[in-house]
């Protein structure tokens, strides 16, 4: 297992104290919670319903189990998202990592994300990943001017691969390469 970060904290754009830490599973509750939030906002999350409280466990017993990252963004002590990576299953893909990551509306635009990316870039590294991808949607240029300034490049587009409140938008595919 790598040497790693096990969490930082740091005081947000508004003031607020925030933690990123892995996510344990007494925390499950919590993140169905956020996560439902987001879900009720319809927009940037790619899922139609939250895990049960059991599905959630045994998620993150999985990402703990496979080496990978679940991290719980908190704020002020509520969990107000997550930011994971899920690294390549097979020997040969091993080297890859996936990134999703959401927070809801009210922690969004006080300089989190950014913290969320040097974090994300520092765990990777300390797992010897090579390739780090992602998935962003075109109306999401918040995200994607983010995901620029810390190095991702387009890879493709997917034209018209989601529907969100009855239009169609095209999905970009990002990724960062390590040195």
């Amino acid at each position: 297992m790598a040497n790693t970060i096990n969490s930082i904290e740091f005081i947000s754009k508004n003031g607020q104290s925030v933690r990123l830490r892995h996510a344990e599973e007494e925390d499950a509750k919590n993140i169905i919670e956020a996560v439902n939030e987001i879900i009720t906002s319809g927009t940037y999350i790619q899922k139609e319903r939250a895990r049960s409280e059991k599905e959630e466990i045994e998620f993150i017993k999985e990402m703990k189990r496979l080496n990978n990252m679940y991290t719980v963004i908190e704020m002020s002590g509520e969990i107000v998202g997550i930011a994971r990576v899920i690294r390549g299953e097979l020997e040969m893909k091993r080297h890859i990592g996936l990134f999703r990551t959401w927070m809801i509306q009210s922690a969004q635009q006080n300089g989190i994300g950014t913290e969320v990316m040097k974090y994300t870039l520092k765990w990777c590294e300390d797992h010897n990943l090579h390739k780090l991808c992602l998935t962003v949607f075109s109306s999401n240029g918040l995200a994607q001017k983010l995901y620029e300034r810390y190095g991702f490049v387009t890879e493709g587009t997917q034209r018209e691969q989601v529907l969100i409140d009855n239009k169609y938008e095209d999905e970009i595919f990002m990724a960062y390469f390590f040195a």
